[in-house]
Parts: structure tokens; sequence; C-alpha cells
């Protein structure tokens, strides 16, 4: 076996690797670039393909939402700089929309290796990956999916602003949150780790000022 399959890749929780890139918008350090900001860097399999082409059009029409949570994109693939131009000038052009983000141009596949967006040795090209890292250069969310299936943006936004929520109000939040069948949008309060948090909660509950199904599954308002 090649030993780069034992190559640890990075991690939620993990610091996101510090790198220079070369991009459309010329070169960037990451996550250096980037900081007191969230950024999402996300790959494509390649310019000039169908589904890559619908990708970057609906990130683009995201990207004022994102902005408004502080939180800027990157794309990458595994093509020169000038394949990178050449294709945000014909969506401009034949599709009517502008890539106002910069796209890394990584044609040996350096980025994408250290990455893990190169799933097996076989490929030549990305996967189609997702990083979300926060603003303290902090990786909190990874996605990947298969080259054929285009990304659900919504989830991908939903993602970023449920972790900064979480972070917020120090809560977790349930599945499909916002719309949760149990709890709707309120955050889940951690779980009592103690017999005296378990009696808090409880007395807490009695005054109305969270609520739960039982003393480890309480829940209260958050505002959002």
């Amino acid at each position: 076996m090649n030993s780069k399959q034992f190559e640890l890749k990075p991690s939620i929780g993990n610091s996101f690797p510090e790198m220079t890139v070369q991009t459309t918008f010329g070169n960037k350090t990451l996550p250096v670039d980037y900081a007191g900001k969230w950024f999402i860097l996300f790959s494509h399999p390649g310019d000039f393909t169908p589904v890559c082409t619908t990708e970057f059009v609906a990130f683009q029409q995201l990207y004022p939402d994102f902005q408004k949570l502080q939180t800027e994109l990157i794309g990458l693939s595994v093509d020169q700089v000038q394949s990178h131009l050449k294709w945000t000038e014909w969506i401009q052009q034949h599709l009517g929309v502008q890539i106002t983000f910069p796209i890394i141009a990584d044609p040996l596949g350096r980025v994408a290796q250290k990455l893990g967006m190169i799933q097996n040795e076989k490929q030549t090209t990305t996967v189609r990956g997702v990083y979300i890292v926060d603003d303290q250069g902090i990786i909190r969310a990874i996605f990947f999916y298969p080259a054929e299936i285009g990304r659900n943006l919504n989830e991908i936004y939903r993602t970023l602003y449920a972790l900064q929520t979480s972070d917020i109000h120090q809560v977790a939040l349930p599945a499909d949150w916002p719309k949760n069948s149990l709890i709707g949008k309120k955050g889940i309060i951690p779980p009592a780790a103690t017999e005296q948090q378990m009696n808090d909660r409880i007395q807490q509950a009695q005054a109305g000022e969270i609520e739960c199904f039982d003393w480890w599954f309480c829940y209260k308002d958050i505002g959002k």
C-alpha cells in the first residue's frame, strides 16, 4: 500500500493547515488572510463541466447571504488559473453571472491531496469537498459529495448558520434545525453531568425557565 493512504487529513476541530495558494484573485495564504472571518473552501472536479457550472452559479447567487454571516467562499480544482479565468468569463458571458470569489488553481493536486479532496489513487480530479472554517481558523464541518452529484447549498448554508448560532447561545441544535419536528427552532441545553446539574435542570423547568422532556433532554428558546 502507498504510504499516502496513511497520511492524516485535517479533521473537524483541527486548525486549518497553513498554505499559500494561487487563485484567480492572486496569491492568498490560508487561513491567515481570512483571520477574523469564516470561510468555506470547496473543491470541484473540473472547469467547463455542467454540474460544476450549476454549482458555481448557485454559490455565487447565495454569496451575499454567506457574507451576511461574515463568511467568504473559495473554490478549488486541479486546473490552471487560466482555465479558471476562461471558465468564469464563459459563465458571465453565457449565463449572466459574475463569479466574485476566488478559485484556487491546484494543477499538481498538492492542496487537494493535503485536504483529502482526491479520494483514491486512481482519481486525477477532486471530488466535491467542502470545508467550513471558523474565524479562528478551526475546521468546524466537512462534507464530501461524489463527482456526479451536485451539492445542496441550502444545507451548507444551514450548517454554517447553525454552527454560528450554537457558538453564540452555547447550545446544541436538533435534526433539521430550525424546523425540528419535536422542538422547532429551539436549542438543546448541554446534558447534566452531575447530580447538582440534574436538580438544577428540574428546578429550571418547574420555574418555566427552560423546557424538558426529562432532566437529560432540556431545551430553550434562543430567539431565532
